[in-house]
C-alpha cells in the first residue's frame, strides 16, 4: 500500500465534512467494485458514492456541457486495467476536458503487483496514490485520514 497525503494545493475539508464527502468507484469488475464500496462505507459511513463499470461512462458524463468540474467527486478510486479506456488513459481526458476541483484525489487501483504502475501513479500529477485490490477497511481508512 502507499498513499500520497499532499500536493501542491491545499484541501480545506473540515473533518466532519469528511463523511459526506462524493465519492466515485470506477472499476469493471463486479466483485472489486463491490469490495471497494464496502471499504468506503465501513470508513465514512455517510459518503455519497457513486459507481461506474467504465472510464467511457463516467467520461462522457464529464464531457456533458452542463458538467463542471464541481460535479466532480472529492475522492476518484480508479481500477487502472479496464477494457476500452484503461486507468491511464482516463486520466488523460480527464485532463484534456479541463475539468478540475482543488478538492479531488485521485487514488488508483490494481489487482496486479507492477512496479512501473506504482512509479507512474508516484509521479502522476492527478494521482493522489496507489493501492492494491481489494481495497481493504485499512486502505480506506488511511484515504479518510488524509483528509483530516
Amino acid at each position: 500500500m502507499e498513499a500520497r497525503t499532499s500536493k501542491n494545493h491545499k484541501f480545506t475539508k473540515t473533518s466532519s465534512l469528511v463523511e459526506y464527502m462524493k465519492v466515485w468507484i470506477i472499476d469493471d469488475d463486479l466483485v472489486s467494485r463491490f469490495a471497494t464500496q464496502y471499504g468506503v462505507q465501513q470508513a465514512s459511513p455517510l459518503c455519497n458514492i457513486a459507481i461506474f463499470e467504465s472510464a467511457g461512462e463516467v467520461l462522457d458524463l464529464i464531457r456533458e456541457d452542463s458538467f463542471t468540474g464541481d460535479d466532480l467527486p472529492d475522492i476518484l478510486l480508479l481500477d487502472l486495467v479496464m477494457p476500452e479506456i484503461n486507468g491511464w488513459q482516463f486520466l488523460e481526458e480527464l485532463e484534456v476536458t479541463g475539468k478540475t476541483k482543488d478538492t479531488l484525489r485521485i487514488y488508483v487501483l490494481s489487482a496486479f503487483t507492477n512496479y512501473k504502475d506504482r512509479i507512474l501513479a508516484k509521479d502522476h500529477p492527478l494521482v493522489y496514490g496507489y493501492f492494491d485490490k481489494p481495497l481493504s477497511r485499512v486502505s480506506a481508512d488511511a484515504i479518510f485520514k488524509a483528509l483530516e
